[in-house]
């Protein structure tokens, strides 16, 4: 599955069902970088999560919203509740074992 990019605008009505996992990032983070590929890894191995990526900077609302202060930000929800949320990079085998706690 891809990873896919979206919006303030789209954020809601893409993440409220099912499990989802978001990646708030900047093009400016370093660590961001290091964590694009192991979020696009783990997508193609998983059909059972919807996996989203928000630029912070094009889209503060819901960053600001949500209260996400450092990134990269994984936040994890579940039909539409925020059920993990995990700041700094977080290998595959981590990043895995956590969505398991939320899939069928």
């Amino acid at each position: 599955m891809a990873v896919v990019d979206i919006t303030d605008t789209d954020f809601g009505a893409k993440t409220d069902e099912g499990v989802a996992l978001i990646d708030f990032w900047a093009t400016w983070c370093g660590p961001c970088k290091m964590q694009s590929p192991i979020i696009e890894q783990v997508a193609e191995s998983r059909s059972d999560v919807d996996f989203y990526k928000m630029d912070v900077d094009e889209n503060p609302a819901t960053a600001q919203s949500i209260g996400i202060l450092a990134i990269p930000t994984l936040l994890v929800k579940k039909n539409g509740e925020v059920v993990d949320r995990i700041t700094g990079y977080t290998p595959a085998d981590e990043l895995n074992k956590i969505l398991d706690q939320y899939t069928d």
